[in-house]
């Protein structure tokens, strides 16, 4: 996953309810040894998000687990305002349209884990796969360095193992199991015909690669509205 995810959580502690992280997550699909999805992280100790979670421990369990759902918010890479002059049909006749804008974006929800003591079995081994995993990604999705012509990545192991070390006494580790995903788009299906070919039309005259993308999105889910409704 290129971008940061919002990860969103409210829990009653001496901080502020609401609580929102932006943090890179990996993905581990659902496979043969797991019925669901689950989303990794980690992230500094320091955060006032993590303070909180850590403030509910009482037991101090080897991993906290949350019994609030959390929420992690994944955007669309392209969103756009939308002015009402694209608008063919309603604007002319009617003035009666403001602007809006057009988005889309996937909302999970998740039941999490908390590995919060980097000298236990279960955090160390959450650790080195999960900084191993992120870097590798990273390196090559982000930066482009995946060898060969390309330069060689960053590694892990590049870094000294004492200094790796250290750096895990002040993180934590965030697996969260899915539960429930919604998908949530704003790209101008629901408004009339013509109205909507006026705003494909409109994203398309941009002349860069966001007024394409957006344009073509408008089309396809302005297509998939048309035929739910003609279902019900």
């Amino acid at each position: 996953m290129r971008d940061p995810l919002r990860w969103i959580t409210g829990l009653e502690t001496s901080f502020d309810f609401l609580q929102c992280t932006l943090v890179p997550f990996l993905l581990d699909a659902p496979n043969e040894y797991a019925s669901e999805g689950r989303l990794r992280a980690h992230i500094a100790k320091q955060n006032p998000q993590v303070k909180g979670m850590i403030e509910t421990l009482e037991n101090k369990p080897d991993v906290l687990q949350l019994e609030n759902d959390v929420l992690v918010v994944f955007n669309g890479k392209y969103d756009h305002y939308v002015t009402p002059k694209y608008y063919v049909k309603t604007k002319p006749e009617s003035g009666k349209f403001v602007p809006t804008w057009n988005y889309s974006a996937v909302q999970v929800y998740d039941k999490l884990s908390l590995y919060y003591d980097s000298k236990t079995p279960a955090a160390g081994d959450f650790f080195k796969k999960q900084i191993q995993d992120l870097s590798e990604h990273l390196e090559a999705s982000v930066t482009g360095y995946t060898g060969g012509e390309r330069p060689q990545p960053w590694e892990v192991g590049d870094a000294p193992d004492k200094y790796i070390e250290l750096m895990q006494r002040n993180i934590v580790g965030i697996e969260v199991r899915i539960e429930k995903i919604q998908e949530k788009h704003n790209m101008s299906q629901e408004m009339r015909t013509r109205d909507r070919e006026g705003v494909v039309k409109g994203f398309a005259r941009l002349g860069n690669e966001t007024g394409d993308v957006i344009s073509s999105l408008v089309k396809k889910r302005g297509l998939l509205h048309d035929e739910k409704e003609q279902k019900a």
